[in-house]
């Protein structure tokens, strides 16, 4: 992975830097600390992940991640543990508070690698099974979870719950949901956007098991699931409702 570190302290540039050197898979090729500087060599070299402070001069890490047109991968890295709800509406790969530990700088790197992966190895699929303009769907999808991949059909996930480090996917006809430490970027990439829709920063609904929908809330299975207000918009209008 391509990636690049923002941060105006260079103690915690030098820290992050140490830590990918440890890493085989993670080519450092820039350093910033001011994240205007880094437009042009994100466009330039293909970067695939950033790692940001919040808490910058001229602009703060949120903003600018939000000003890009097409993001790569990003960690947001702050000493400030306000930011991360807002850190992870825009998508964040993690989020990590200053002094980082080593074992969560792993854990967040992986992560992105896995997201990555399997980002190029479903692009490859869609190659080789294109027929014309119609791509071949499969009815289910792989979940990572602990040491294993379980393959679970789409029409049997009533609805994913996000929770501080992982998921949990509720499947339909048992009580014991599926732990995963996938993101909601990463496992949305694997569902149909038809079916699947976010109405929450915490909640993924397959719209299929939805019983009834009330002002603020979703319905499924007797759970009363909250519409996030800046995702209220979209979803009724997926659904034609006014």
């Amino acid at each position: 992975m391509r990636c690049i570190i923002i941060d105006d302290e260079p103690l915690a540039i030098d820290l992050i830097k140490e830590y990918c050197g440890k890493l085989d898979f993670i080519d450092v090729v820039g350093v910033f600390t001011n994240a205007l500087d880094a437009i042009v060599t994100i466009k330039e070299r293909n970067v695939d992940l950033i790692f940001s402070d919040i808490e910058m001069p001229q602009i703060n890490g949120i903003d600018f991640i939000n000003s890009l047109d097409n993001k790569p991968l990003f960690i947001f890295t702050t000493a400030y543990s306000q930011y991360a709800v807002e850190g992870f509406e825009l998508n964040a790969v993690d989020y990590l508070v200053k002094p980082i530990p080593y074992h969560r700088f792993i854990k967040a790197v992986s992560r992105a690698k896995e997201i990555i992966a399997n980002k190029n190895s479903t692009m490859t699929t869609n190659v080789f099974s294109s027929t014309g303009d119609q791509k071949l769907e499969n009815d289910y999808i792989f979940i990572k979870a602990d040491y294993e991949n379980v393959k679970v059909d789409l029409e049997d996930i009533k609805y994913i719950q996000g929770l501080k480090d992982y998921l949990k996917v509720h499947i339909n006809g048992t009580n014991k949901p599926i732990l995963t430490l996938m993101s909601f970027k990463e496992l949305l990439s694997k569902l149909p956007e038809k079916e699947f829709v976010r109405i929450h920063r915490s909640f993924v609904i397959n719209v299929p098991f939805v019983k009834t929908i009330q002002k603020n809330k979703v319905v499924i299975d007797d759970i009363r699931i909250p519409i996030g207000d800046s995702y209220k918009e979209e979803f009724y209008n997926r659904l034609g409702i006014k």
